[in-house]
């Protein structure tokens, strides 16, 4: 057998049964044959989903506001640092990167943006997007979120950034039955259970809840230790933007077991389907990314909606970031049926939750962020 099934199949016959986050891990990181290292165009309408970059430049343009808001909280350092986390493309760096240099030169100035990307072929596309920004070491390409090299990495006042990109993170799978691990028999892909760990079920103790008769949930351990990571900046913010839940939510019956397959926009829930020929993901525990955050020392702020977010930086100048160049009233039309995809619940403002998390700056003046404030002035 060739291909990814092939080299799973190997690697169950040589290590007996693997768990689910390495069965994830293969399907989306492989080197050669997972879904994230093939040159294949994953994003946009040819593709396989969409992020809020591919919807339009606002969203970039949005946030660079809220960024260059952010460098004024931590009093307008003359170096700043915007890490990218899983960039994709680098569209969205592209768009705050432009925005920046035409509506905010101080804080352009002040800015250096690193893109932190393991799949080469995703870096390869980072590096066509963004020829002109690297060649002027404006921007820079990294594939370790620990680059000792990194501006981040020396105490320079940071802002990371993540957008989509704890939900591709590889998740343990646990059930009333245990812990899932795969192995493939005859081609075939077989599901069997052990005993969960002790790290598994502290998890679910402290962040979760444990699975009811016939049901299955995803312990993200992975997502944590990316998380205290992130939190590796001395002064600065980490913002996450994804899919999720909180602890709540998966008490009152929400969220509870979320792994799903997607594939040229259509979503299944199995995985086993296509090994690497299909995104897997899995929705985001906010409640456990906070803790890691405190944890860490920072201030985890209040989890809003994309929707209560983009409003409350776009409000103050009625969006003219989405309007600015529009000159027809089909193309506002066009602009503002975009804008509605980013923050109406028929779109992605509802479903979409963004975790805002300070360190080292007062907390009264990052809570009082626009992005943070919609609705309070």
């Amino acid at each position: 057998m060739s291909g990814l099934r092939g080299k799973i199949e190997r690697e169950t016959r040589e290590h007996g049964p693997i768990p689910f986050s390495r069965y994830m891990e293969l399907c989306l990181y492989d080197a050669e044959f997972g879904y994230y290292s093939r040159n294949a165009a994953q994003f946009g309408k040819a593709g396989d989903f969409y992020t809020s970059s591919d919807v339009h430049a606002v969203f970039g343009r949005l946030l660079a506001r809220q960024f260059e808001e952010m460098w004024h909280v931590l009093r307008t350092p003359s170096q700043i640092v915007i890490r990218e986390l899983g960039p994709g493309r680098g569209l969205f760096a592209q768009d705050v990167l432009d925005w920046s240099e035409k509506k905010f030169p101080e804080f352009f100035r002040a800015l250096r943006y690193e893109l932190v990307e393991q799949s080469p072929a995703l870096r390869e596309r980072i590096s066509e997007t963004l020829r002109g920004r690297l060649e002027t070491d404006k921007a820079t390409l990294e594939t370790s979120k620990e680059n000792a090299e990194s501006l981040a990495a020396r105490g320079v006042p940071t802002i990371v950034f993540a957008n989509e990109f704890f939900d591709a993170l590889p998740v343990g799978v646990l059930s009333d039955r245990g812990s899932l691990r795969i192995e493939c028999r005859e081609g075939r892909l077989i599901e069997t259970w052990v005993p969960p760990s002790a790290e598994e079920l502290e998890f679910l103790d402290c962040y979760s809840v444990h699975p009811e008769d016939g049901e299955r949930l995803e312990v993200p351990l992975m997502a944590q230790r990316e998380m205290s990571s992130a939190c590796h900046i001395e002064r600065g913010f980490v913002v996450v933007v994804d899919y999720g839940y909180t602890r709540e939510e998966q008490l009152a019956g929400r969220h509870r077991g979320t792994v799903k397959a997607i594939r040229q926009h259509s979503v299944s829930a199995n995985p086993y389907e296509a090994p690497g020929e299909q995104d897997i993901t899995a929705d985001v525990n906010f409640t456990a990314l906070a803790a890691v955050a405190e944890q860490r020392g920072f201030h985890a702020h209040k989890l809003i909606t994309q929707s209560q977010f983009l409003m409350g930086i776009g409000e103050a100048n009625q969006f003219a970031d989405a309007f600015e160049e529009c000159r027809l009233p089909q193309e506002r039309a066009k602009v503002a049926l975009q804008l509605k995809h980013l923050v109406t619940p028929a779109g992605m403002g509802e479903s979409f939750h963004v975790l805002v998390a300070s360190e080292g700056v007062d907390s009264n003046k990052a809570s009082a962020l626009t992005g943070l404030s919609f609705g309070r002035r």
